[in-house]
């Protein structure tokens, strides 16, 4: 953790702090209720109190002073910038003894590891505990302010600002206008006055970046032979989607490269940013679709009524987002500026008998196709080829008429239904003919038997399909 003291403002106290409590045992020494004739070999020790607490007794107060000096010294060095003011509150009751019982070593050894030095802090505290220190109140609060003016602008934070002090009415919104309702922190928040360690006291931008991410230091991860972003992702205890948000520049179809440094480090923010903001907008109002039946309309014929047309409405939205993401999004008022108009399309129910629907049946039992529409063998394939029934039965695929039936050359055997609704089918090489010319047929009904007569090298069907007397792919019409 960087804990650089840069921009420390002046004229702050660094205060003595005894870390242990020591019981106040020797701390009465003990005196003659009259004059004692001392030998002539008597000498003097210095009983030492730290902010009233005994330590110990030593030879010589310079022991002791020293020791504190050097800590006091490297103290400044430490921390140029501030204005260090020490008082260390160090006490030396002095005693003429007989037999000196005086430690140095173990008093020095006690002083140093309870002597401790302490600034005047400003911490920022979360849900009780204090998270972050800074140098004074000021900087607490401008570290709070860069939170906010993360996902706001600071006129925008000095707007809402102003209108919470001043209490003023609130205005309309206007078409496609937004109001910043109010920029607060996800956990409660409080700043205090905090003593602390020097090397503990952040800058802000330490401290924005620290509540932030939970670190000041992020993890790097070097690319390898091999490597993904799901397993990199897993091995680091991570989603992808997480991996992503801490890698702006990374996508789900980027290409890594050898050596690349990806971040790996797991954000756990201490404070989140929540800004509420309304929105007012114009927006479309989709048409709906209606369709009415007409037993009047033949099955498969299907018209128009009425055009479809999207309406349109002013609405305003109360919308909550958690830093930068939207977290929450509610309707709070709508005004109806057009209202939409359905599209309706008639679609007609009577069945007649010589006029197909437009939707084809397989023309077979079963089967599978064994040669598709397209070239082949240097020419054109019109149709599509069925072969290996359950039964050698074919049947129309659609109600109509048989315009013809008979021996068609290449097709051999062949019949041509007309649908009577733009659409004609074509059946060849047929061993059998169950239908004539003239003849209305039903969809499904049986019109022959599948051979190979004609330019057949097997026994199948080829089955054609025109449209308004074009050519088409049956395959897109077959249901």
């Amino acid at each position: 953790m960087s804990l650089s003291n840069k921009g420390f403002r002046s004229n702050k106290f660094l205060l003595l702090k005894t870390s242990v409590i020591t019981a106040m045992a020797a701390s009465v020494i003990a005196f003659s209720n009259g004059p004692i004739a001392l030998a002539l070999s008597s000498t003097k020790v210095y009983h030492v109190y730290l902010d009233g607490t005994y330590v110990g007794n030593v030879t010589d107060k310079d022991v002791v002073n020293k020791l504190i000096a050097e800590k006091v010294d490297t103290a400044k060095k430490s921390f140029r910038n501030m204005d260090l003011k020490i008082e260390p509150k160090i006490q030396y009751i002095p005693e003429q003894v007989v037999h000196s019982t005086a430690n140095n070593l173990e008093t020095i050894q006690k002083v140093n590891s309870i002597f401790q030095l302490e600034a005047e802090s400003s911490a920022i505290v979360i849900d009780g505990t204090p998270i972050v220190y800074l140098d004074n109140k000021q900087s607490a609060e401008e570290v709070i302010k860069k939170l906010k003016l993360q996902y706001v602008s600071e006129p925008e934070l000095n707007e809402l600002e102003t209108k919470k002090t001043e209490k003023a009415a609130v205005q309309p919104l206007q078409e496609n206008e937004t109001r910043l309702l109010d920029v607060r922190l996800s956990k409660k928040m409080t700043i205090e006055d905090k003593n602390i360690t020097p090397e503990k006291i952040m800058t802000a931008a330490d401290a924005v970046t620290f509540l932030q991410k939970g670190t000041l230091v992020e993890k790097k991860y070097k690319v390898a032979a091999g490597d993904a972003l799901e397993t990199i992702a897993n091995q680091h205890g991570l989603k992808v989607q997480e991996l992503l948000v801490l890698n702006p520049g990374l996508k789900g179809n980027s290409l890594l490269k050898i050596g690349q440094e990806i971040n790996v480090t797991e954000l756990h923010p201490f404070l989140e940013v929540i800004v509420d903001k309304e929105v007012k907008q114009k927006e479309e109002i989709p048409f709906t679709n209606q369709i009415i039946e007409d037993s009047s309309l033949p099955k498969g014929e299907v018209k128009e009524k009425q055009a479809g047309q999207n309406g349109s409405r002013l609405v305003t939205y109360r919308i909550s987002e958690q830093n930068g993401m939207q977290i929450k999004k509610e309707q709070s008022n709508e005004q109806i500026l057009t209202q939409p108009v359905s599209h309706i399309m008639v679609k007609g129910t009577k069945v007649i008998p010589s006029r197909g629907d437009g939707s084809f049946a397989w023309p077979t039992v079963g089967g599978y196709i064994s040669s598709k529409q397209g070239m082949r063998w240097g020419k054109m394939h019109k149709g599509i080829d069925i072969a290996r029934p359950s039964n050698k039965t074919i049947k129309a695929a659609d109600n109509g008429v048989v315009v013809f039936s008979g021996w068609s050359n290449s097709y051999g055997n062949k019949i041509i239904i007309d649908h009577h609704n733009g659409f004609r089918t074509l059946y060849g090489h047929m061993s059998s003919l169950n239908v004539k010319a003239g003849q209305t047929v039903a969809k499904g009904a049986a019109i022959g038997i599948m051979g190979a007569t004609g330019d057949a090298t097997g026994v199948h069907l080829h089955f054609e399909v025109y449209k308004n007397g074009s050519l088409v792919n049956p395959l897109s019409y077959i249901h």
